[in-house]
């Protein structure tokens, strides 16, 4: 068993690298919606129950934002084609672009080879950053040490 089947023991033989994991469950239900039980298995949360989500333009692969998604998060992502995040700071669900209209269509959302961080490609209409910049890295490079090969 190679691939993402590999790394995620409940996914099956079935799944081979480059393959699609289910994203909900067979049964969901109207009232609490799940992910499928394979990708449920597949994250792999921190102790407040988040993973990373790392947001990157579609078309350029310009890396725009970190956010934090729960379950639920995840779920209104993946259905609804904008992207919900779980605030820390306000304990609150928020959809991108709600109130600034800087809204965050999805494109694609993968999970990483360890299932701690997810990828999630967007069509980004203005402003990524809460501060009004493109990006939330925009002015804010750090002096280091450039490698050479």
């Amino acid at each position: 068993m190679g691939g993402v089947a590999a790394h995620y023991p409940g996914l099956g033989s079935e799944m081979a690298a480059g393959s699609r994991i289910s994203t909900m469950s067979s049964t969901p239900s109207p009232q609490t919606p799940q992910l499928a039980p394979e990708l449920r298995a597949a994250l792999k949360r921190d102790d407040a129950g988040l993973v990373a989500a790392i947001v990157q333009q579609y078309d350029t692969n310009e890396v725009l934002m970190l956010g934090w998604m729960d379950e639920e998060a995840l779920h209104r992502t993946l259905t609804s084609g904008r992207v919900t995040f779980w605030s820390r700071s306000r304990q609150e669900y928020w959809r991108k672009g709600d109130t600034s209209g800087h809204v965050q269509w999805v494109k694609s959302v993968a999970l990483d080879c360890d299932g701690d961080a997810l990828l999630v490609r967007v069509d980004q209409v203005g402003a990524a950053c809460h501060t009004g910049t493109r990006t939330c890295f925009d002015g804010r490079e750090l002096d280091a040490a450039v490698g050479t090969r």
